[in-house]
């Protein structure tokens, strides 16, 4: 993924343009995270932290230069080829677009060349939207796709369910 890469909307002529974000992205991330009324809110520092400290493994879409939606993720410190998606959120108005997947997958050809080849997310057993979701960008970027138990309810002190991890690695071949 080049830095700013711009794809046509089929549905409304609007064009979405995927890049990294800056801090200044920060507070418009809190916002779509705080409307989204699903994603556990951290505080508004904190994404304008991830948006500087974490800005190589994370993107922003934007329409008419004003940002839509977000991924944040890392490399994880024990597996450095992995990268581990924190949160992934649109702005109301823009769902059904496609926008999440296409973050994704942008996200994602970005990192390769970095070395990552495989993308991990915890995901709720009741959240059958991002479940589907992340379906979806393993299908489209010719990942393997499974599910393996990860925290459980009494790690969390409010009545957080458990968190599935789930993986999108290489497919296996055999010789």
């Amino acid at each position: 993924m080049k830095p700013n890469t711009k794809s046509p909307e089929t549905d409304t002529g609007n064009t979405v343009a995927f890049r990294r974000p800056r801090a200044r992205d920060g507070k418009r991330m809190w916002e779509i995270a705080r409307d989204s009324r699903v994603l556990d809110v951290n505080s508004p520092y904190s994404y304008v932290l991830w948006s500087q400290d974490f800005s190589e493994t994370s993107i922003v879409a934007e329409v008419d230069d004003h940002v839509v939606g977000f991924v944040t993720g890392y490399r994880r410190p024990a597996a450095r080829d992995t990268l581990m998606v924190w949160q992934v959120a649109v702005d109301e108005a823009q769902r059904g677009k496609q926008i999440a997947k296409r973050m994704l997958c942008e996200l994602f050809d970005y990192c390769a060349p970095t070395g990552v080849v495989a993308i991990n997310t915890t995901i709720s057993p009741d959240n059958e939207a991002s479940q589907r979701l992340f379906a979806g960008a393993a299908r489209a970027l010719g990942l393997h796709f499974e599910r393996e138990p990860f925290f459980s309810a009494d790690l969390f002190l409010d009545s957080h369910e458990p968190e599935d991890l789930y993986l999108l690695t290489p497919a296996q071949t055999t010789v």
